[in-house]
């Protein structure tokens, strides 16, 4: 199944899109939840290069590395990349209140559809608050 998710982000394109392909960035905003963080990311943005972040729980419960290679990059537009066995299709959109930012992903096993859903979308809303709050590094 598919799974989508969007924000709207009050900025101009080059600052959302540096921000969501920046590993500087994207240890500021890749998490779900406070008790979260992204200690590491590496990006090699170019379609077959490999991407990498590394997600733990604060307390030190657990952790693991999100990981997949780009497949497809259209630059303010359009990243595509695999992970696993799925795909996901992020798209970037300007709009009159700034920039629609839309996730589109396969869904997994383990976790419902809800959770998969409020995951993703927790990531996009913090992304949204660091680029309104802070810009791209």
């Amino acid at each position: 199944m598919r799974i989508t998710v969007a924000t709207t982000i009050a900025a101009p394109m080059d600052a959302v899109w540096k921000a969501y392909s920046n590993p500087d960035d994207i240890v500021q905003w890749n998490a779900a939840s406070e008790d979260w963080h992204t200690t590491k990311s590496t990006v090699d943005f170019r379609p077959g290069g490999k991407f990498s972040s590394r997600m733990e729980a604060k307390d030190g419960s657990f952790g693991f590395d999100f990981e997949g290679t780009y497949t497809t990059i259209i630059t303010n537009e359009r990243i595509e990349y695999a992970f696993g066995d799925r795909q996901a299709v992020v798209e970037f959109q300007e709009v009159p209140a700034g920039v629609q930012v839309q996730v589109s992903f396969d869904s997994e096993e383990t976790h419902s559809i809800e959770q998969q859903r409020d995951g993703w979308q927790a990531i996009l809303n913090r992304f949204k608050f660091h680029v309104e709050n802070h810009g791209a590094s």
